[in-house]
């Protein structure tokens, strides 16, 4: 019988390492093989992909664009899980304030980024921009079951975030797990197969890995 991959896109723009060997970890106990690859054949073989990224979306379009292997990615989200990461997630929406740059339309929306000048937090220090550091998130919104992914972790659990810019979906119903900075937004967005997040699951502990584990399990 053949063993179940997961890809993990390497198109020259991801924190691929430590992603690599968190999903490694949990993948383990499954008998899953993961694969890092920039081979466009095995992330069409692959039975669940993992999309990274890091730094300005705009380079991430144009890396993945250069690499070959946009239409895998795209027909990877088509057909079967997919997991974005950081700059992952958000090359999923329609565009970026930063650059500004096109997204992959995958699901509506656009990204947007925090404006925190002048303004205090609650402990009277001043919002900083990127936010880093450890922030809760809630998907118990009320909007009807929480999403698969979550099974397993607490309501509230604290993940390991490093941004500028957030996704602002289109439809309320694509967020599915949300923080607070400033103000309340996507952590969290999915749409059918795909799920992804702002925060770095990789970075963020045990429930990083639990999100990792479940989505390894996930049939959408």
């Amino acid at each position: 019988m053949k063993r179940k991959t997961v890809a993990v896109v390497d198109y020259g723009s991801g924190n691929l390492r430590s992603v690599s060997q968190a999903v490694q970890h949990v993948a383990r106990a499954q008998d899953v093989e993961v694969r890092v690859t920039a081979q466009a054949q095995e992330v069409l073989d692959a039975d669940r992909v993992v999309l990274p990224g890091q730094g300005h979306m705009g380079d991430c379009m144009r890396e993945l664009a250069a690499s070959g292997l946009l239409d895998a990615v795209l027909h990877a989200a088509a057909h079967k899980p997919l997991f974005g990461v950081c700059v992952g997630m958000q090359m999923l929406l329609d565009r970026s304030e930063e650059g500004p740059t096109d997204g992959l339309g995958l699901i509506p929306g656009e990204v947007v980024r925090f404006q925190l000048e002048g303004r205090l937090q609650a402990d009277g220090s001043r919002f900083k921009v990127p936010q880093m550091g450890w922030n809760p998130v809630f998907h118990e919104l009320g909007r009807g079951p929480a999403h698969p992914l979550w099974s397993g972790i607490a309501d509230g659990a604290y993940f390991y975030f490093v941004h500028s810019f957030y996704a602002r979906p289109a439809q309320a119903v694509h967020s599915v797990g949300e923080a607070d900075y400033g103000g309340r937004f996507a952590a969290a967005i999915a749409r059918d197969n795909i799920f992804a997040t702002q925060f770095h699951p990789e970075k963020s502990a045990d429930q990083g890995l639990a999100l990792y584990r479940n989505f390894l399990s996930w049939n959408p």
